[in-house]
């Protein structure tokens, strides 16, 4: 047995990688140091044969600057730390008599709680706080580490299994991400997730946020951190405040969102522009192409609030009864919806109007998204729900007439996909494109090897890049600034 731990200065990553022999049989375990890891199994044809690929291994992540180490010296520091938003009890207190009788002489029952049209709801599992929704499907992840996709009619089509539970969801052009407790961004575009960022272990993550293949970070500290399409660090940005919830990119600037208030930085090299103080926290944040949206707690009431992107004015105050948990628009800004503490959710014109606030049925919306006249939200409990956010179904749903929920379940035969490090291989280029692996510094990079292609790098998953390998693409596209390319697609192994 080989072990071997890389632990780079800095903030870097801390990882740990063991190959161990036996026989005919290679057996390699690799992960974060002071977590289990990952475990795959190889048989070789004999045992010399075993015995040259497990040196191989080690010879390649000697390389990449792994070095022997005793298991559990690092590890006992622990797991990364991990910060989740509070989740408060639902408050409804009971009534008090003008009297001052004994409470249980006035009635305790609840006032009687207008339902939202829900249409369909799926029970993840566990408390959920990603959410992505696109024409095609609906994605949720759980405190689990499980991501599902599910039909805009409600049927589950796929589940992968990632290391820790799931911080967010993210869409970025063609690419969808998922940003976990362990510190890794996967990409989910492909077949099986395939780590694409990995966050310094001391960084207590908070929100994440990806655009044009820039990641930014917000943390429990009230920072803010800019990586690059390598998964270098680019910039941070640190302030007297903490808890940082909120974190936003466009093109020019990234808005950050923490408990004083909302700051815009140019994204480039994080240059402060602007920073509005609020009186409130900022749990959330949304954004459309000239405003901002900060979903805030102040004691327990709340607030969604539409800042100017330009100057961070206040443009408009959208007030709910609780603790604003999860906001978001319909296309353009014309509504703003709402999710707080007490499994409520809201809908505002764009000047401030509330038109009707509703109980979910299954929990408090921790995140959300509208589209095509559905509002879908990811909850407390772990549901991912469908609401019918059309004039006709929610002016049904304040008389007290609403749909039946479908509950969708996972079909018992559905598998899940985790992480993975294996690829298919071929020696056919066909009509993809070839990219190839080289080293550069302590740095492994990706080049294009076909012709016709800048000579750019490659966004490329971490995991499975190995010196002089070479490797089948689907296709590339060049970032919206320029610079760099972005494989996607299946990814083969060329032999």
């Amino acid at each position: 047995m080989t072990y071997l731990e890389l632990s780079e200065d800095g903030g870097g990553s801390h990882k740990f990688y063991e190959v161990t022999v036996a026989g005919t049989s290679v057996t390699i375990t690799y992960g974060r140091i002071g977590e289990t890891g990952q475990t795959k199994v190889t048989n070789f044809p004999t045992e010399a044969k075993a015995q040259a690929a497990a040196a191989k291994k080690i010879s390649e992540k000697t390389r990449k600057g792994y070095a022997p180490a005793v298991r559990g010296v690092r590890g006992a520091r622990g797991r990364r730390a991990v910060t989740r938003r509070t989740i408060r009890p639902t408050a409804h207190p009971t009534p008090v008599h003008p009297t001052g009788a004994h409470p249980r002489t006035v009635p305790t029952a609840r006032p009687t709680v207008q339902r939202a049209p829900v249409l369909w709801r799926f029970d993840s599992g566990a408390s959920a706080f990603g959410i992505f929704v696109d024409g095609e499907r609906c994605w949720v992840g759980n405190q689990r580490g499980d991501v599902y996709t599910v039909t805009h009619s409600g049927t589950v089509t796929g589940r992968f299994r990632l290391p820790d539970g799931v911080k967010c969801i993210v869409a970025d052009d063609f690419w969808i991400y998922a940003g976990c407790d362990d510190g890794c961004v996967y990409d989910l575009t492909g077949k099986a997730p395939r780590a694409a960022y990995e966050i310094a272990e001391d960084v207590d993550i908070y929100w994440l946020d990806i655009h044009d293949g820039m990641l930014g970070v917000s943390d429990r500290a009230g920072g803010v951190t800019m990586i690059d399409y390598e998964d270098e660090f680019q910039w941070s940005r640190t302030g007297s405040a903490d808890s940082a919830w909120m974190v936003r990119c466009d093109d020019d600037s990234v808005y950050h969102g923490h408990s004083k208030g909302v700051a815009r930085y140019d994204a480039e090299d994080g240059t402060p522009i602007w920073q509005t103080s609020l009186s409130e926290q900022v749990l959330f944040g949304w954004q459309e192409a000239h405003s901002v949206y900060a979903g805030t707690a102040r004691g327990s009431v709340g607030s969604v609030i539409r800042l100017a992107k330009g100057d961070g004015r206040i443009e408009a105050v959208y007030r709910c009864d609780g603790s604003v948990y999860s906001c978001a628009t319909s296309p353009g800004g014309r509504h703003v919806f709402a999710g707080d503490n007490d499994s409520s959710v809201y809908c505002f014109d764009a000047s401030g109007e509330r038109l009707w606030k509703l109980d979910t049925g299954c929990g408090s919306a921790f995140s959300m998204q509208f589209l095509d006249d559905r509002l879908y939200i990811v909850t407390t409990e772990g549901t991912l729900a469908c609401i019918d956010a059309s004039e006709a179904a929610i002016a049904a749903a304040r008389s007290g007439s609403v749909p039946q929920p479908l509950d969708v379940k996972a079909a018992a035969s559905l598998q899940a996909v985790e992480p993975s490090v294996t690829l298919e291989t071929t020696t056919d280029a066909g009509d993809g494109v070839v990219v190839e692996c080289f080293q550069e510094g302590q740095r492994l990079r990706i080049r294009v090897i076909s012709p016709g292609y800048e000579s750019w790098n490659v966004q490329f998953p971490k995991d499975i890049r190995e010196p002089g390998a070479r490797y089948l693409v689907e296709g590339l596209r060049s970032a919206g600034r320029g610079g760099f390319y972005r494989a996607y697609g299946e990814i083969r192994r060329l032999v």
